[in-house]
């Protein structure tokens, strides 16, 4: 049995839909993250789990326990905000310990937890210290042993790195993840970064529209990708899609018949792209490069589209330069262009 379950979820704000009929199922102790572009249903889908939003249809359900008409504080959960939200005028340790005195927890068992909550989030020493005093990523260690020290089987998350800059950003996220494997929490994450998303999930639940575009493990959306719209979004840089009546058929996974190529896209992960020297394949003209230390990015035009090659190394081609481009056809994937959804080979 799911220890977290959405029964066909739908919340509506008069005509507009936030989240539609989803059902997902969270098995306890994983670290699911909800990922997708800005207005797609993940922040709505994470509040209604939280309680803070109450569904318009559907039920949603904690360790088997119908919890739709309950308030968070029936929930078992504990939130991490973006915003932190930690009072400024409280110290480190009284912001992480206020739910606990709210909760008539005894002092003997509050200092108990305070001490362990510390060492876990490296914080040991900053507890008398107000958080203006504090870093951007100090604060949000603080919202997190604010969540570690209410003794919650749930965590949920909402988009709370995106105030950090890029290199505590990548360390706050290993310490998360890190202290869920610890803890053995259930954590339900939100993020518009697909890098995150790859980085900290046992699943990933890709959203668009209010309902889920596809949902599984980092590596199955990313190497087998049900939709263009999921193709396109996870990886960085994204697959490239391409007009598949333009390609040469030895670059096609399969091939269709002559009049049902205009109606196909062709999928290719970048790093799966060959630069040749020689006219085979597909002719394309450099647009830009860019070198990143291990790799190049590559930008070309070509008459099926504009794509990126991933190539390892640093590579130097003039823009303007003419170059030849081609990949193994089991490499490439092909989606209905109408409906956007994967089409057999």
């Amino acid at each position: 049995m799911a220890f977290i379950e959405l029964q066909g979820a739908t919340k509506k704000w008069g005509a507009a839909v936030g989240v539609d009929r989803v059902s997902l199922a969270i098995d306890q102790g994983s670290f699911v993250v909800l990922l997708g572009p800005s207005g797609c249903g993940k922040s709505t889908t994470l509040r209604l789990i939280a309680g803070l939003e109450s569904p318009d249809e559907g039920r949603v359900l904690i360790g088997g326990r119908d919890v739709t008409a309950e308030p968070p504080s029936k929930r078992g959960i504990s939130m991490v905000f973006q915003s932190y939200a930690l009072f400024p005028h409280l110290s480190v340790a009284e912001n992480i310990v206020f739910g606990l005195k709210v909760r008539g927890v005894g002092r003997a068992e509050r200092d108990q937890r305070l001490a362990l909550a510390l060492q876990r989030t490296g914080l040991k020493g900053y507890e008398s210290r107000k958080p203006a005093q504090l870093s951007g990523g100090q604060r949000q260690r603080v919202a997190l042993a604010r969540a570690i020290i209410a003794d919650h089987p749930i965590c949920l998350m909402d988009e709370p790195l995106s105030n950090l800059d890029a290199k505590l950003r990548h360390s706050v996220r290993q310490e998360i993840r890190s202290l869920q494997r610890e803890l053995n929490m259930t954590v339900i994450y939100v993020t518009h970064d697909q890098t995150e998303a790859m980085a900290l999930a046992d699943v990933v639940v890709l959203m668009k529209d209010g309902r889920i575009e596809q949902s599984g493990s980092p590596a199955a959306l990313y190497e087998d990708p049900a939709t263009a719209f999921s193709a396109s979004f996870i990886g960085t840089p994204p697959m490239t899609l391409l007009a598949a009546e333009r390609l040469p058929e030895s670059l096609l996974p399969a091939a269709p018949q002559a009049g049902d190529r205009a109606k196909l896209l062709l999928g290719i992960r970048p790093e799966s792209i060959r630069v040749t020297e020689t006219q085979g394949g597909l002719q394309g003209r450099v647009q830009n490069s860019e070198f990143m230390g291990a790799e190049t990015f590559l930008y070309a035009e070509t008459q099926a589209g504009a794509l990126i090659a991933r190539i390892p190394g640093r590579v130097s081609r003039d823009p303007g330069s003419d170059i030849g481009l081609e990949w193994k056809r089991d490499d490439a994937v092909l989606f209905d262009k109408a409906s956007g959804a994967r089409a057999k080979a």
